[in-house]
């Protein structure tokens, strides 16, 4: 199965905003951003232990932020697009709102001229 399809078919299983609130995920994130990375190598960059990576890696995965795919005996992880977009997509539809909000409040509240 392709890394989106797992979004796509619903087999995501975790609340994204669940899994960004813990800031070591956060920091996985931020290192998947441009490469895809082994186990051992998102370690080496954190100051825990491989199976403690393992287990943010699976909540991440299991949140639809970061998929992985086999390259022989090693398993990279690399951020998941369409989970990633999914937070975007609501966070642009929250603060869009507001802004839209703050913006109709602050023209029609404009100081009078002098």
């Amino acid at each position: 199965m392709c890394s989106g399809d797992a979004v796509s078919a619903g087999l995501v299983s975790g609340d994204p905003f669940e899994a960004l609130g813990d800031g070591t995920r956060r920091r996985i994130l931020v290192l998947l951003s441009d490469t895809e990375m082994s186990v051992g190598e998102i370690a080496a960059e954190l100051p825990i232990s491989r199976p403690a990576v393992s287990r943010h890696l699976r909540l991440l995965r299991n949140a639809g932020l970061v998929a992985e795919r086999s390259e022989g005996a090693r398993r990279l992880y690399h951020l998941e697009s369409e989970g990633i977009e999914t937070i975007q997509t609501y966070l642009l539809g929250v603060w869009g709102e507001a802004a839209a909000r703050f913006q109709m409040l602050a023209d029609n509240t404009a100081p009078e001229p002098r």
